[in-house]
């Protein structure tokens, strides 16, 4: 057993909709953390999977038609569909109707109640049902229609009804604290300052159950309430590392390193999670981290201006790899974006066919025209074959921070600086020319830049793991040297290699027009 372990987690997506780009983009940032830690000599166990009971759930179901469990079914397994279809590697998907996590989340109310933090009352106050959340008065806008509605546009009702409630009156300072002591607990830093000023506020006891509907998972001891579904929800981190048997994997990946959420539900993760934790004794997440939003080319993703974009639409038009190439290079991981068909094209046609992909073909086809099909044994290396080798081979070094931050921007772009200065390489030391006057000085520029390639194969394989493990095979690397440790793995010269085939075609610009 790999003694570094790494547990990292998507949301799990409320099944009251089709998965849509902000899902895929999610996941993918776990994806590619997941597959980042597996090369880099972690044993990682990667979550997702789908959050199905609710008030919001049932009321959907109803309008179909349908039995409630046969619409999360139904639901369910889309989202099970865009994993497959996005290349993700998760290593188990759950659903909240599973048994295992009725059981784990029965326990984890039993201990709550056992340590004195449930106890029974009734709630009074304004409920979004689209949200599953309430909010106070100060919290509420009027609009135009003269409905009050939630800070997130959601129309809110006045509900009253018996409820338990979980004492989060008194986790305030123990929770200041606890962000004190884990300056890195919540990411970015705006999110961070967000939740500590909501704390700081103050806060109330949480309304954990409900009885004015009965999809959810019974109260322990009282089945005429169900629990709230935000306690529920959250409760899936530690139902898949087998909670509430706190040996196996539990002991084994238990705290998550990440929690990858969404910024609108910052607050449950970093607020009622840890302190519904720590108050049945169980160690909180490492760290939590909340992403922006995308916009379609300018305007908000709404049903009602069909602008909703599905990530296999998107899988289709330009493919499985630029598509997850671009979600992540295009803007700073944890602000909002926006996505547009031009900046698509613009990205896949400048940054991988023009810059990587160019750079790859026209190497190794000097290789395989100029060499013998086989790689070069190099001669000595000059300052500047250094300058281009001793950067390549350090990409790990400089990339490991950056996806330890969630910096996913910043990662791709430490890779194109090393792209782009092969490529300034090539011009300068112009091998077809040097094969005229210095065919030796050929064969070593020719390693340098295979070697090169190599390692920016290496190093993108989370992001675009079926183009690079392509560019691999056209290197001869072989399989056992594709892991991190094989940095320091140097191309063997007189390896053979089969000839190039390009790894991103051009794509037209007319056929882009959106």
């Amino acid at each position: 057993m790999l003694s570094k372990t790494f547990y990292i987690t998507t949301p799990i997506y409320y099944v009251n909709d089709a998965p849509h780009i902000g899902h895929a983009y999610t996941s993918l940032a776990c994806d590619v953390m997941a597959r980042f830690k597996r090369l880099d000599g972690f044993d990682v166990k990667f979550l997702t999977g789908t959050d199905e009971h609710g008030q919001k759930v049932e009321k959907s179901a109803e309008a179909q038609g349908v039995a409630p469990k046969d619409f999360t079914d139904k639901v369910s397994q889309n989202f099970r569909d865009m994993a497959a279809q996005m290349g993700y590697s998760n290593d188990d998907f759950i659903r909240t109707t599973e048994e295992r996590h009725t059981r784990s989340c029965q326990a984890l109310w039993t201990e709550l109640e056992k340590q004195g933090e449930i106890f029974l009352g009734a709630y009074e106050g304004w409920y979004a049902v689209r949200d599953e959340a309430f909010y106070t008065e100060s919290e509420l806008t009027v609009g135009p229609d003269g409905k009050k509605r939630a800070p997130s546009g959601a129309e809110v009702e006045w509900v009253k009804e018996p409820s338990y409630f979980f004492r989060l009156s008194a986790w305030q300072d123990r929770l200041l604290a606890h962000y004190e002591a884990n300056p890195d607990f919540i990411g970015p830093n705006s999110r961070r300052n967000e939740v500590i000023s909501f704390v700081k506020g103050g806060l109330l006891d949480l309304s954990v159950s409900r009885t004015t509907f009965g999809w959810g998972i019974p109260v322990p001891g009282n089945p005429q309430h169900v629990m709230y579904v935000w306690l529920d929800a959250l409760t899936n981190y530690i139902t898949a590392v087998g909670f509430p048997d706190q040996s196996g994997d539990y002991a084994r990946y238990w705290p998550a390193d990440l929690h990858m959420v969404g910024k609108d539900i910052i607050r449950f993760h970093a607020v009622y999670w840890p302190a519904f934790l720590m108050a049945a004794g169980l160690e909180p997440p490492k760290r939590v981290y909340a992403h922006g939003w995308w916009t379609i080319e300018g305007q908000k993703m709404s049903k009602s201006l069909g602008n909703v974009i599905s990530p296999s639409a998107l899988v289709e038009r330009y493919g499985l790899d630029p598509v997850r190439f671009f979600l992540l290079r295009e803007m700073p991981f944890g602000s909002d974006g926006d996505f547009s068909h031009r900046s698509m094209v613009g990205r896949l046609n400048t940054e991988l066919a023009n810059d990587l992909g160019n750079l790859a073909q026209r190497s190794l086809s000097m290789i395989n025209k100029n060499c013998g099909a086989a790689l070069p044994v190099p001669g000595p290396f000059t300052d500047e074959d250094r300058a281009m080798l001793d950067p390549a081979r350090g990409l790990l070094e400089r990339l490991r921070p950056a996806i330890d931050n969630q910096a996913f921007n910043e990662a791709l772009e430490a890779v194109w600086v090393q792209v782009r200065a092969a490529n300034v390489y090539v011009d300068r030391q112009a091998p077809w020319a040097l094969k005229k006057t210095d065919p030796e000085r050929m064969g070593t520029v020719l390693y340098v830049l295979a070697e090169t390639v190599r390692c920016i194969g290496l190093i993108l394989q989370p992001f675009m793991p079926a183009s690079m493990n392509r560019l691999l095979d056209q290197l001869a690397v072989p399989a056992d040297q594709r892991d991190f440790s094989s940095f320091a793995k140097a191309l063997a010269g007189g390896t053979p290699l089969t000839a190039p085939q390009g790894l991103f075609p051009r794509y037209q610009e007319e056929e882009a027009a959106s």
